[in-house]
């Protein structure tokens, strides 16, 4: 879990910041924030994370589920939505990109590390 590298694309400089510190508290690492599509493409690229903490409402042109979608299409990095919305219609755009988990908001430490711990385990299995 500690050696786990967490990249945050959320566009709530307070969420993003409480995430940050939530995470670290469960002993993984931050390795970098984005707040919009393309900036978060552009960074994950760089620094390789683990997995990716994607809010679906994003500031710019893409929203999250279109970023995911590059993401996991150009690096096959596990996605894991977080988010307020949650009703039928984003569930099921979400459900297209194949995430590896969808945590809503408000949410917990317990929650988020063990959809953490998932994501992690299904990239293992799906990698050997």
């Amino acid at each position: 879990m500690g050696n786990t590298k967490i990249f945050i694309t959320e566009d709530q400089m307070i969420l993003k910041l409480d995430l940050k510190n939530r995470l670290e508290t469960l002993n993984y690492e931050v390795v970098g924030m984005a707040d919009n599509g393309y900036d978060a493409i552009e960074q994950i690229e760089k620094l390789d994370p683990d997995v990716v903490l994607m809010d679906i409402v994003l500031k710019g042109e893409l929203n999250g589920i279109e970023t995911a979608q590059l993401i996991k299409d150009k690096f096959n990095t596990p996605i894991i939505y977080m988010s307020a919305y949650y009703d039928d219609e984003i569930l099921d755009k979400a459900a297209k990109t194949q995430p590896d988990g969808y945590i809503t908001k408000p949410y917990e430490d317990v929650l988020i590390r063990t959809t953490i711990e998932m994501a992690m385990r299904k990239r293992k299995y799906r990698d050997e």
